[in-house]
């Protein structure tokens, strides 16, 4: 069973009561927007978003709220951003921080916007909601008032579970500081049922401005810290279903703290965990701050909504993700989306049971475009990232010699989308075994080829030279190329590199027999026989 579908199961027994009485199933998830959000945090977004889906296709009402945490202080800098103008707003509650286009209402809407963009884009429609419009309408005002009055029991969990301290004579809040602004950097020290004392103080990324007071913590002039915020949140707006990252659900980690406080000081009982794995780029888990990975919108310009989807949810939640744009996995991801079309088209047509593979490529689709799925023909991603990189040529004359038979509307939209992609990819992070240049002249290192070299190539030549005019496809040349490897015993670097480096002046490239079967049939028997005397 699919990893969602079991999920769905589970989820659908543990909630049989309240999904009989009609209400609907609460799914929450959040970002805190205080920058260009990594793909990372799509992870989340994709793994609470397709259970929503699974949960409406079972009929299941339930609805998905998406938090844009704009309450949160900015603790960095963006790499991207001028230093020396938003060190002032160090510490300040991101929705008072200017944005950076002058043009959003805030920092954190600059932000969250072009990730809002892209969540729609790849077909999730959360409810989506800001942390700040809760703290001052007042749905935080009780969880505010027992965090206070329960600050001893706060400090014990936290001592309990995570094995943290915490001052004694510090309350589990952050008022905005009246004079400077700054949530970060206040410390508040005692409560009288109605208004705190604090005292606003250096922290590490930036300095309080020394102000003393009592200040109403109530209708959005403060904020809980983190741990006891989530748990707020599980209360306030009585959450269902709800993951959180490997980091955060480790034994002592954040989640089980917030677990604690939900049940002992806020009397709920903490939503149904989905402890999901990193997202690596490259085997190293991805971070805004250090400025390492890519950003959500720069992936999804790069790739059309089902690989993202199919990036995203192809792996159980347990799993890690490892994706590297600038690797050959882009190439190797359009393949196993391939594969997985081939067995879902193989499942409708003799109306087989969907296996996972089929239910993946279904589920790897929007739920708009799930009624549009029908058979075409897919060329390879990598065949069409090195037919775009030949001007002279025509791309649907040569998927169509590829295919055998006649494109079809769709089959064209298919090569057409592809090109897209394929020269975006191309652009930005294909590395450069997937780019070339085509050498208008016999490259000067051809001219140290071998003796077995040349003999090798004189071969491919007779090959080629022996269809006549006639076409031949990659596949073919791509055969006989192995077999003249294969009858001369020549070492398959040696072979290869003599190919490559006559016609590209490099080593290594596309898959030589498809590359050289879309080249013009007369430039290519020219080359060889320069290449080869």
């Amino acid at each position: 069973m699919f990893w969602a579908d079991r999920l769905g199961h589970d989820i659908e027994q543990k909630f049989q009561e309240k999904i009989k009485s009609g209400r609907p199933l609460i799914i929450r998830d959040e970002k805190t927007a205080s920058g260009r959000v990594h793909v990372g945090s799509l992870r989340g977004v994709a793994i609470h978003g397709l259970l929503s889906e699974i949960l409406s296709e079972r009929n299941i009402n339930n609805t998905y709220l998406f938090e844009i945490n704009d309450h949160d202080p900015m603790d960095d800098i963006p790499a991207t951003l001028d230093r020396k103008t938003y060190e002032p707003y160090l510490g300040k509650p991101l929705n008072t921080v200017p944005s950076p286009d002058g043009v959003a209402v805030n920092f954190a809407e600059y932000y969250a916007a072009e990730f809002i963009g892209v969540i729609k884009e790849l077909g999730f429609s959360p409810e989506f909601y800001r942390v700040s419009d809760l703290y001052r309408s007042g749905k935080f005002n009780e969880a505010i008032r027992l965090a206070l009055e329960h600050a001893e029991e706060i400090g014990k969990i936290n001592r309990e579970v995570s094995g943290s301290e915490r001052s004694a004579d510090r309350l589990p809040i952050n008022v905005v500081c009246e004079q400077c602004g700054k949530v970060s950097t206040t410390v508040a020290t005692s409560f009288d049922g109605e208004r705190v004392s604090y005292t606003c103080k250096d922290v590490a990324f930036t300095n309080g401005c020394g102000y003393q007071g009592t200040v109403s913590p109530f209708n959005g002039r403060a904020k809980l810290p983190w741990k006891v915020e989530w748990a707020a949140k599980f209360k306030i707006l009585d959450v269902d279903i709800e993951g959180a990252g490997k980091d955060h659900s480790t034994r002592g980690g954040s989640r089980q703290v917030a677990e604690a406080i939900s049940r002992r000081v806020f009397n709920h009982e903490p939503p149904f965990n989905i402890p999901y794995e990193f997202f690596n780029i490259g085997g190293k888990k991805m971070s805004s701050s250090k400025g390492r990975g890519s950003s959500s919108r720069e992936v999804a310009d790069v790739f059309p909504p089902e690989l993202v989807r199919l990036l995203l949810l192809q792996r159980e939640p347990q799993r890690v993700i490892d994706f590297n744009p600038e690797g050959d996995t882009v190439p190797l991801l359009y393949d196993a989306y391939d594969s997985y079309a081939e067995k879902y088209f193989a499942d409708r047509a003799t109306q087989n049971q969907l296996s996972d593979f089929s239910r993946t490529f279904f589920l790897m689709h929007r739920p708009s475009d799930r009624p549009l799925l029908s058979a075409h023909f897919l060329p390879r991603f990598s065949y069409i990232t090195y037919l775009v990189q030949m001007p002279h040529i025509s791309i649907t004359a040569h998927v169509e010699k590829e295919k055998g038979s006649t494109l079809t509307i769709e089959d064209v939209q298919e090569i057409e989308l592809r090109e897209t992609y394929a020269r975006r990819w191309l652009d930005t992070y294909a590395p450069p075994e997937y780019q070339f240049f085509l050498q208008q002249t016999l490259p000067q290192a051809a001219k140290n080829f071998s003796t077995e070299q040349k003999t090798a190539l004189k071969k491919v030549l007779e090959k080629i030279m022996s269809f006549g005019a006639d076409s031949i496809s990659g596949l073919e040349l791509h055969t006989a190329l192995h077999d003249i490897k294969n009858e001369m015993g020549i070492h398959p670097k040696d072979f290869f590199s003599a190919i490559y480096i006559s016609f590209l002046d490099r080593a290594s490239g596309p898959k030589a027999g498809w590359f050289l079967s879309v080249l013009d049939r007369d430039f290519v028997v020219q080359r060889l026989k320069e290449a080869s005397v």
